[in-house]
């Protein structure tokens, strides 16, 4: 099944998408490509607030901020790495039977999952700027990525 056509069922039967993903067997290409996908939509979903800022501020230019934001994206990386670990970690605790590899499955997922929200965010921050709109959706995409990962790392680690 195509990706976007998972995202959306995961808005509807996040649980069972899950169990698709898990039923793929394990490929840390895969798992790698969506932590990648997502990161191209949190680098796009940043381009309508950058662009504000070089608008109100003409000596910090688009692209520097892109650059810095495409940077920072990057050195992420191994911070969703340890946060798989630490979401594995915690719920082998509560008696998780998954591994890493479905705790990371689980984490990435939820971030592609929430991802056309991550685009939200952006519309909002570069068309109507600071404030409590903006401050809503990027709280209701906060409760949303934590949702789908407690669902998925539920799955991932029955």
């Amino acid at each position: 099944m195509p990706v976007t056509t998972d995202i959306v069922q995961s808005w509807r039967r996040p649980r069972s998408v899950m169990q698709s993903h898990l039923a793929r067997g394990r490929s840390e290409p895969w798992a790698f490509s969506l932590l990648v996908a997502f990161m191209v939509v949190a680098f796009v979903a940043q381009w309508p607030g950058a662009s504000r800022n070089a608008f109100y501020t003409p000596e910090m230019p688009i692209s520097a901020q892109m650059f810095a934001i495409g940077m920072g994206i990057l050195a992420f990386i191994p911070v969703w790495y340890l946060l798989a670990a630490m979401g594995h970690w915690l719920a082998r605790a509560m008696g998780g039977r998954g591994d890493h590899y479905r705790a990371r499955l689980a984490l990435f997922w939820a971030l592609v999952t929430v991802s056309p929200l991550m685009l939200l965010v952006g519309l909002v921050k570069g068309m109507i700027g600071p404030g409590p709109g903006l401050t809503a959706v990027t709280v209701v995409t906060g409760v949303a990525f934590l949702g789908f990962w407690i669902l998925n790392l539920i799955e991932a680690e029955r």
